[in-house]
């Protein structure tokens, strides 16, 4: 398990370590090829990977490159899951900014109460917007995600289940359209096999406004 607090910078050295590790599994990463991709100087590049490798985060071979030890392994890949999970929340958001930057903010403000509680909220998903894989969460939270989630959009709603809708991440105009269908925030939703109802009246919605609907079960 990885402790301590970590400032900003080391956390995204990592993160790119993990990265490239994805896209190159067992090779070594060039301090040169570190420094371009994160538009920083060689010089800090070395410094940054002498720093964690003393810190034993990474294994780091001069003139050949660096690789994540598994202490380093594991926070890369959360700093990845994170960010990935923060793409997917801005997605469904009424957000019109730079997901990708936005995001490379918001995964430095996790922490495992709040990677938890957006994992549940989202429906642990495996994928970001692009189509990558998110990676799995540490064990230390797997475990809980491993309960059943009272947590579920509409579109996500199981035949015979019903929840109340607690939160709707749609902009305004799409809210309009939402609440004309008689759709608001307190609501029943109920999914049976004759349909979905909402206050026991039928209910049609787009699948992508539906998953936008937030439910908690009310099922026991």
């Amino acid at each position: 398990m990885v402790t301590g607090h970590f400032q900003e910078f080391e956390d995204e050295y990592l993160e790119t370590l993990y990265q490239f590790q994805e896209k190159f599994p067992g090779e070594r990463v060039r301090n040169g090829d570190l420094a371009k991709y994160l538009d920083v100087s060689p010089a800090s590049a070395t410094e940054m990977i002498q720093r964690l490798a003393k810190n034993g985060f990474v294994d780091y071979v001069p003139y050949k490159g660096a690789c994540l030890t598994p202490t380093g392994l594991e926070h890369g890949m959360m700093m990845k899951r994170r960010h990935r999970l923060a793409e997917v929340l801005l997605t469904l958001l009424p957000f019109e900014g730079d997901v990708h930057e936005t995001a490379c903010r918001l995964e430095h403000a996790f922490n495992d109460e709040l990677e938890l509680c957006i994992s549940l909220l989202l429906g642990n998903p495996e994928v970001d917007p692009s189509g990558s894989n998110i990676p799995p969460a540490h064990s230390r939270i797997a475990e809980k995600l491993n309960v059943k989630s009272k947590l579920s959009s509409i579109l996500d709603l199981e035949n015979s289940h019903s929840g109340e809708i607690i939160l709707i991440l749609t902009t305004s105009v799409d809210r309009d359209i939402i609440k004309k269908c008689g759709v608001e925030v307190g609501c029943e939703i109920s999914r049976t096999d004759a349909g979905l109802f909402c206050d026991g009246k039928e209910l049609q919605i787009s699948n992508e406004l539906a998953e936008k609907i937030i439910l908690r079960l009310t099922d026991d």
